[in-house]
């Protein structure tokens, strides 16, 4: 289908057919799809690239919820990353720099029936979408954000991003990072109002599916972070960890992150309770080992798609709210 553009290098609206997003005529929710047929273009990332896991993960997703692409909506920003939504067939808006979270909040408050999803790149949401995402936390609204971390700008060719561990050189700070990295996880988790925070690697694919999966169940704003290799321009950053199942800690609870086939794989666990907010902040600080699970979930934090809809009252129920308003001041 065609792509409307709006203006040369902004956003571009990527529909799933000519018709409107309510369209009747093309609905596909009494058809049980598979993850081909949410397949769109070829993908044109890199080989190598940790992006073909996640379209892989996320057209397993949409398949495994039989999600009707036409009440299906991914937004992106820029970056490599942010190109998903173009090899998906649903409905998507490809952003400029840092604004997939106010586009997708704005999509659900006005479609709040409609699946809605968020792809960022680490520079595109800790960088200059930062303000947004940290009230977008607060928000709370339904929404499946997916952070894809390769820690570097890759898209404008190796820069220093906030995720850049402190120290590895890039085109733009060639004797290496000044500054320590950000954590995305201990950011979120300290932000008020956070629900649900879980951190994946593209290079284990049993487990980012099942997190994605657990992420789509959750009502509220679900943030994963994906550990994403860069074959280009950060192969080195997460390779230790793929040669080394060692590296990596699988947290484990029942209201966890299910991680049924891993155990021979992957033998360091703990066990974590992803109500303990304090707990979830305690392991999201990097000691060496990263750490793959659920951090946090709070399912009775208030969702403002909700919470900003007050009951209508016809006029004799508003006459008579304000009747015993007054006559908590009548003397």
């Amino acid at each position: 289908m065609p792509r409307g553009h709006f203006g040369e290098g902004g956003c571009s609206v990527i529909p799933f057919a000519s018709s409107l997003l309510d369209c009747v005529s093309c609905s596909t929710e009494d058809k049980h799809l598979g993850p081909a047929d949410y397949g769109s273009s070829v993908p044109r990332w890199c080989p190598g690239c940790g992006d073909h896991s996640v379209l892989t993960a996320v057209q397993r997703l949409l398949a495994d919820e039989n999600l009707p692409p036409e009440r299906t909506v991914f937004v992106s920003g820029i970056g490599c990353s942010s190109r998903l939504p173009h090899y998906l067939k649903t409905y998507g808006f490809h952003g400029i720099h840092g604004r997939a979270l106010p586009i997708a909040t704005g999509v659900k408050l006005h479609r709040p029936d409609l699946n809605v999803f968020a792809v960022m790149g680490d520079g595109d949401c800790c960088s200059i979408g930062a303000g947004h995402w940290i009230h977008a936390i607060r928000y709370n609204m339904d929404i499946t954000v997916l952070l894809l971390d390769n820690c570097i700008y890759a898209l404008t060719k190796d820069q220093t991003s906030p995720t850049t561990p402190q120290g590895y050189a890039s085109n733009t700070q060639p004797k290496g990072s000044w500054l320590p990295p950000l954590n995305p996880l201990t950011v979120t988790l300290g932000v008020t109002n956070a629900s649900f925070v879980a951190q994946t690697a593209e290079w284990v694919p049993s487990h980012l599916f099942e997190t994605l999966k657990a992420a789509r169940a959750h009502r509220g704003f679900s943030f994963v972070r994906i550990l994403q290799r860069c074959p280009v321009f950060t192969p080195d950053i997460f390779q230790k960890a793929v040669r080394d199942p060692g590296q990596i800690e699988l947290l484990v609870h029942d209201d966890g992150i299910p991680t049924a086939g891993l155990e021979n794989l992957y033998k360091n666990r703990q066990a974590h309770d992803p109500r303990d907010l304090h707990g979830a902040r305690r392991l999201a600080e990097f000691d060496g080992k990263f750490r793959l699970g659920l951090f946090f979930k709070d399912a009775s934090a208030p969702r403002y798609e909700e919470t900003r809809h007050l009951p209508v009252h016809t006029a004799q129920e508003r006459m008579d709210l304000l009747d015993r308003e007054f006559d908590r001041y009548a003397v």
